[in-house]
């Protein structure tokens, strides 16, 4: 009579843990291979007023998204391992259990609730406009972007291979007024947490409120054509001082004839296309 070898002790623990390992090991692998980055979440900590604000409400929704989604998650296991290998045998069954459903359905709403009054907060402080005396007017072009400030003659423009700079001074609450020549253009500045469209005809005004120096680099974001992929440019915060100094500089004669050249040469790229001239906000081509 041949005797069967019994497995070793504690061998089916062994392979139970195994298991529940290989089973967790899908998702982890899956958030690895995300590159998830922990506590940013990928995005920009923000350099300015609101882009701080926009940073902690994407740190509020990915961190409740985790939480449900870890809870909602563990359920699923629970239940797959919990009722497993039971053959055509059906669990015990729970229903109309008042408490319960009444609880989950409440939290999911105040979640809710919660993340979209959060919204509101942050989105109204994105959209305010406060009163500035500091203006800038971005127009973004097949392929390019020009800077004027109201009341200055600063001038900075550049196309394609050559990367404008659009200078602002620190602490201070600065009105970009947003245009395009030609066709729709996004300006996206990723420290900033910000982008907006620019639109042929369509005025947009937004402010900055920068709190920290430095340069930061924006790109267009709308597929506008064939060299879409190197419209570029950049942001460079500084501080009061140096900003008046920056502005002064272009009221020298060296300064006014580099101001004449950026503007000749974004007036030629300007008169390259066929801009629409609708009402304000409108939305129509009146000519």
């Amino acid at each position: 009579m041949e005797l069967t070898s019994l497995p070793p002790k504690g061998s089916s623990v062994k392979n139970r843990l195994a298991r529940i390992a290989a089973v967790l090991a899908v998702p982890g692998a899956g958030l690895v291979l995300s590159g998830c980055t922990v506590p940013s979440f990928y995005a920009s900590e923000g350099v300015t007023e609101t882009s701080k604000s926009t940073f902690h409400l994407w740190q509020g929704f990915s961190i409740a998204a985790a939480i449900i989604g870890a809870f909602t998650s563990g359920l699923i296991l629970w239940a797959v391992l919990r009722y497993r290998r039971k053959g055509d045998a059906i669990p015990k069954q729970t229903q109309y259990h008042i408490p319960l459903e009444i609880l989950y359905t409440i939290i999911p709403i105040i979640i809710v609730i919660g993340l979209f009054v959060a919204t509101v907060v942050v989105e109204n402080k994105v959209v305010a406009d406060p009163p500035t005396t500091t203006e800038i007017h971005a127009n973004a072009f097949q392929w390019g972007w020009g800077f004027t400030y109201t009341d200055h003659n600063a001038v900075t423009v550049g196309s394609t291979t050559e990367e404008p700079t659009m200078v602002m001074p620190v602490d201070t609450d600065v009105r970009v007024i947003l245009t395009s020549t030609d066709v729709v253009h996004g300006f996206y500045v990723k420290e900033f947490n910000f982008s907006r469209f620019a639109l042929p005809g369509v005025t947009n005004k937004f402010t900055f409120h920068a709190v920290k120096t430095g340069t930061f680099a924006g790109q267009c974001t709308q597929m506008c054509g064939l060299y879409h992929s190197i419209m570029y440019f950049k942001v460079k915060v500084v501080s009061q001082s140096d900003y008046s100094k920056w502005l002064a500089s272009f009221d020298t004669p060296e300064g006014k004839a580099k101001a004449d050249a950026a503007k000749k040469v974004l007036a030629e790229q300007m008169s390259a296309h066929v801009p629409v001239k609708p009402e304000a906000s409108g939305g129509t081509n009146k000519q």
